[in-house]
């Protein structure tokens, strides 16, 4: 699928007297972030659907995107004719309580080792006359600080007008293009594990500031099935372009040095269809029957059925972050109809993002939606989504704020400077009013609710404790249709009990269990219930256990109970019913696949057992990491290769039968035999 090429136009900074563009010299800062308030009690976990603070309370993350420290700028866009008190206390005050900040893996490593990018475009000015940006200059009065000391500044000042934040890997180099790029590594120097390790720097440094509450791995992993190991997948290897399994493995680094942490997943753009037996990641598409599924980059999900994101430390920090686009930045075959919720939730929404939410697998925060106010097509499917998201908590950031994003706009339609009078912000006030239907106020009275318990949202929001302490059990809020509930305010330091919520995978003959931590606990054990009565399976200090040994298609009930300050909690009213898988294995696959030799002709004849209903049978050979069909138009039970292989080389094969129009690949490839040529 197309995904906007966002036009960042070249910047020309407005200038201003005692602007600077540059920074003398580059200085290393301290590793530590400033703390503002010491509470540090805003974090938040995920069980279900849902996201909560500390003390039970629910949440719903309800922002927008600020871009320009992913680009060459390294700074966010604006401020070159804008103060930055003066734009965050208007994002405050419009009911903004998250900013998403990209950034690229390139600017954290420069600050990781010590030696950060410099800022451009960036008015800073002391001078009493023409005071902008302030905080934001070296002792001289005009010269810009690095980009560290500038993202670290950001992050105090959203403290103190009550917004949270969390920034996004939008391309492994710094580049006002970079999006456009597939994957997470491979630019500017930046592998696999360097993308880890500055991710880890970064949360590490932050771990003590809850401003910065969460980390989207990467912006819109990408790419066609068609170019193979250059494109993002979505699946059960260890292939370093197997965006699962890194987004896995960086989420348990980030979480070991920050448990509090959220962890933000993005899909990818393409999947396997299915659409025919021994199709396989890299091979040339299709006109008809594509191996393929497509998606908005960074939208598809599918994979997550059966390759959830299951880190070590368990799942109560993972939010899956799918982005969605109209049809004004490119056209869809789910818009190539009069559209409602209805037929995007069935050609496109449910089975590529919306089934993790509507099953309760985990919550979700779309990370990107927006567009033109077009009157039209693009202002229907904005409605329709942001509808979507408010009847089903579902979590969003806004793109953008910024005016230059060239396929959206922004919420922002231009911003100025002078001096007395600060900056002038003139907003896209429709597109605004189209969204701040979805910000989370209160239902009667309208005030916007922030997700810092003590400081409030701005002049027209409130703070998270106060919501929970005066407003959520009178009025209720726009979350669950102003359904009214009792919660903690946050006030003291007896926080709501939490439950323990369990999620299955099914194997055969095995079940892994996996479940959200609770706070204090140092173990958690698994029991199971026979005939009425409870029995330890094992015990265990992770979220997660693997059982093994059952009986494929036998119901289990289970429950997991948490040691807390020393004490078990006897509590087994989480217990599920868990089925193992009953063996896949079948009839309708040739057995006894033996090889026949010929020294003369160095070739090999396979015959096998012949297979009841079976019209076809296929040869596929294990080539390159990748199964290869030979061919699928066999009708006898043998089948005899060309002459002169070359001898001494060793193959896997396989052998699958079609019965009734169907082709069982998983069991041939189970069984698939060694050859080696002679």
């Amino acid at each position: 699928m197309i995904r906007r090429m966002a036009a960042f136009a070249s910047i020309a900074a407005l200038t201003v007297s005692g602007a600077a563009t540059g920074i003398s010299a580059v200085r290393t800062t301290t590793a530590s972030a400033a703390t503002v308030d010491d509470c540090n009690d805003d974090w938040l976990h995920a069980k279900g659907s849902r996201l909560y603070d500390k003390y039970g309370n629910e949440v719903w993350l309800t922002g927008a995107n600020w871009f320009g420290f992913n680009c060459s700028e390294a700074c966010p866009h604006y401020l070159w004719s804008a103060d930055a008190d003066d734009c965050l206390k208007e994002i405050a005050d419009r009911g903004i309580n998250v900013i998403r900040f990209p950034v690229s893996s390139e600017l954290l490593v420069s600050w990781m080792n010590g030696k950060p990018m410099p800022v451009s475009s960036f008015s800073c000015n002391a001078d009493p006359a023409y005071t902008i940006n302030a905080d934001f200059c070296e002792a001289d009065g005009k010269t810009a600080k690095n980009s560290m000391e500038v993202f670290d500044i950001m992050m105090q000042k959203c403290k103190k007008y009550g917004i949270k934040a969390f920034i996004d890997v939008h391309s492994p180099h710094t580049d006002n293009s970079g999006h456009n790029y597939n994957l997470w590594y491979g630019k500017a120097g930046v592998t696999t594990k360097v993308w880890i390790d500055s991710l880890v720097w970064l949360a590490d440094k932050y771990k003590n500031d809850d401003t910065l509450i969460a980390y989207d791995l990467k912006n819109e992993p990408h790419g066609k099935g068609q170019e193979g190991a250059d494109a993002a997948k979505w699946d059960g290897s260890t292939d370093e372009n197997n965006w699962a399994y890194a987004a896995t493995k960086c989420a348990e680094a980030i979480l070991d040095v920050n448990p509090n942490a959220l962890i933000l997943v993005e899909g990818v753009e393409q999947s396997m269809s299915g659409a025919m037996a021994g199709d396989y990641w890299g091979m040339p598409d299709r006109r008809d029957n594509s191996p393929y599924i497509g998606a908005w980059w960074g939208g598809n999900f599918r994979g997550a059925r059966e390759y959830p994101i299951v880190p070590k430390q368990g799942t109560s920090q993972i939010v899956y972050s799918p982005h969605d686009y109209g049809p004004s930045v490119y056209a869809q075959t789910w818009f190539d109809k009069d559209f409602t919720e209805q037929t995007l939730l069935d050609d496109y929404w449910y089975d590529t993002w919306a089934y993790i939410n509507a099953e309760e697998i985990g919550p979700e925060l779309i990370g990107e939606w927006g567009g033109h106010m077009d009157g039209k097509e693009n202002q229907k499917w904005m409605t329709l989504l942001r509808d979507y998201m408010i009847k089903h908590h579902i979590n969003h950031t806004f793109w953008c704020l910024n005016t230059n994003s060239g396929d959206t706009g922004g919420l922002w339609d231009g911003l100025g400077f002078m001096a007395g009078s600060g900056t002038t912000i003139k907003w896209n006030e429709p597109k605004y009013e189209l969204f701040e239907k979805a910000l989370w106020q209160t239902s009667t009275t309208g005030k916007y609710i922030g997700l810092d318990h003590q400081v409030a949202l701005g002049k027209n929001g409130i703070s998270l404790g106060e919501f929970y302490s005066k407003y959520s059990n009178t009025e209720g809020s726009n979350l669950d249709g102003g359904k009214k509930v009792n919660g903690n305010g946050g006030n003291n330091d007896t926080p709501v009990v939490q439950t323990i919520k369990i999620s299955s995978t099914a194997g055969e003959g095995s079940v892994k269990l996996s479940w959200n931590s609770i706070s204090n606990a140092d173990k958690y054990a698994v029991y199971q219930n026979v005939n009425g009565s409870w029995k330890q399976v094992t015990e265990t200090t992770g979220t997660s256990y693997n059982w093994t040994g059952l009986t494929s298609g036998t119901n289990y009930k289970v429950a997991v109970v948490a040691r807390v300050n020393g004490t078990w909690t006897n509590d087994y009213s989480n217990a599920v019913t868990v089925t193992p898988k009953a063996s896949t294995s079948s009839d309708d696959y040739p057995k006894n696949v033996k090889a026949n030799y010929s020294t003369q002709y160095h070739q090999v004849q396979f015959v096998w057992d012949k297979v009841e209903g079976a019209d076809k049978y296929g040869i596929a050979v294990y080539l390159a990491g990748k199964w290869r069909i030979q061919t699928s138009n066999i009708t006898t039970n043998s089948y005899l290769t060309p002459k002169n292989l070359t001898p001494g080389m060793t193959y896997k094969v396989a052998v699958a039968a079609r019965v009734n129009g169907k082709w069982n690949t998983a069991d041939p490839i189970k069984n698939a035999i060694t050859v080696t040529i002679k």
